[in-house]
């Protein structure tokens, strides 16, 4: 696909994502979709009412009426598409930095588009070729109010209330000024917790920290989990679809770590999860004691999401599913990732025993990650082609579903370009940091010198 990558498409807003971009999509979607209404939805980013507005436009257009759900958190946004049967598009750029913003395309079931039918709206996108509705036949839109509300209310429906309120926990959490802002504070509130927040009034500048909830933006969370005397702090990406850790301690909880923890609490002999190929060794050696089956996609919720569907169709149990960065699905919940939700069901794990215990049989591994940027398509070309030049000649077998991967039995690296920024990312992990960062730097400084050539 040229415009849609790993997660919908983003960019730099007015270079590359505008609102004239904004309204060819909504155009090409409300020709492809099959329906009368539709839903837009944003998060907190200072273009997205700009952009909601285009796709409002771009929808109406084409004779598809509106529900406009304003500011919310993208699994907000997706559960009132699927309880509503509405396709949506979502203004949001997720984690990237402020001057970014994205489209995400969900259909009337809840779920974002699969790769097939994203490559039906592009194809309409990229050849201009849009339904045109009468004067007296353009679409019409309306304010929904209680969007935010109802995805509290469906959050506290869904998870164990009852034993995350006995257990009178202080959660420390950080939304980052994002979406879930507006809803996570009161979910927890709701679940019995004590809830002290840091970066909670939602201001699409990002001004308290930047939106990706990696450590090293996540100082202000482990300053307020030592002061408040927190059981866990939690922290989200701008559209609330991720959510991070920190112990109680203070300490940063790696995303691998979590998403560890969480699998070995709901995977049995005969499950399935889906992970994307930068998984962490932690994931394999839940699945291998427990006897489930590891299914590895390109990386990409979009990709998950895909494969669990495929697994489906088969009789697959997939009860969990996602990446190391926060991103996790609990498919039997909802098909979508929600960090307001992973957050609770991590809840249900400390209301037993302290973080640093849930975490202690996944803390053996070291991950570290090294992003090369570039200007041009020539330069990504020369990068890609360093990599597989450096995959090949490794001793190793290189796995090229996602980019090159190179599994040494005790450490692995990847290579492989963003979906959503003019980055090419180096992963690695070992058992130490040492062997992590030489094998990155190794894989980097090969890309690095293909740029100077």
């Amino acid at each position: 696909m040229k415009l849609f990558g790993s997660s919908g498409t983003r960019g730099v807003v007015g270079d590359g994502l505008t609102p004239e971009f904004v309204l060819r999509v909504a155009k090409a979607a409300g020709t492809v979709w099959e329906t009368d209404r539709a839903v837009v939805a944003r998060d907190t980013r200072t273009t997205g009412e700009m952009l909601a507005n285009a796709a409002v436009s771009g929808l109406e257009s084409v004779g598809v009426d509106v529900d406009r759900l304003g500011t919310t958190p993208t699994p907000s946004a997706v559960r009132y598409a699927g309880e509503y049967e509405r396709p949506g598009i979502i203004i949001t750029a997720s984690h990237n930095p402020p001057e970014y913003n994205g489209v995400k395309l969900v259909g009337a079931d809840g779920v974002e588009l699969s790769v097939a039918d994203l490559e039906r709206i592009e194809e309409h996108v990229l050849s201009e070729d849009f339904g045109t509705a009468a004067w007296d036949e353009v679409g019409a839109s309306r304010t929904i109010d209680a969007v935010n509300r109802e995805y509290v209310e469906d959050l506290l429906a869904s998870v164990d209330c009852e034993t995350i309120a006995d257990a009178d926990l202080t959660v420390a959490l950080d939304p980052g000024h994002g979406a879930g802002a507006l809803t996570s504070p009161e979910f927890y509130r709701k679940l019995g917790c004590e809830v002290v927040t840091v970066n909670a009034n939602p201001d699409g500048h990002f001004p308290g920290r930047e939106s990706e909830p990696v450590e090293p933006n996540l100082a202000d969370l482990k300053s307020l989990v030592k002061a408040a005397d927190a059981d866990v702090g939690i922290a989200h990406d701008g559209d609330a679809d991720r959510a991070v850790f920190v112990d109680e301690t203070g300490a940063f909880v790696a995303g691998e770590a979590s998403l560890a923890a969480l699998a070995a609490a709901e995977l049995e002999a005969g499950d399935t999860t889906v992970a994307a190929v930068n998984v962490s060794q932690r994931l394999v050696d839940v699945c291998e004691e427990v006897g489930a089956t590891l299914e590895l996609t390109p990386i990409g919720s979009t990709n998950i999401i895909t494969r669990i569907r495929e697994l489906r169709t088969m009789d697959a149990h997939v009860p969990i599913a996602g990446e190391g960065n926060g991103g996790i699905f609990f498919p039997e919940y909802r098909l979508v990732r929600d960090g307001a939700y992973v957050g609770a069901k991590f809840l249900e794990l400390v209301a037993e025993r302290p973080v640093t215990e849930i975490v202690a049989p996944y803390t053996d591994y070291e991950n570290v990650r090294i992003n090369l940027e570039y200007d041009t398509d020539a330069e990504l070309d020369a990068m890609l082609g360093a990599a597989r030049e450096f995959a090949e000649s490794a001793d190793a077998d290189p796995n090229t579903i996602d980019g090159y991967r190179l599994d040494y039995g005790d450490a692995w690296v990847l290579v492989r370009p963003s979906g959503t920024e003019p980055k090419v990312r180096v992963y690695a992990e070992a058992r130490s940091e040492s062997r992590a960062r030489i094998l990155a730097e190794e894989a980097a400084d090969a890309l690095r010198a293909a740029l100077e050539e």
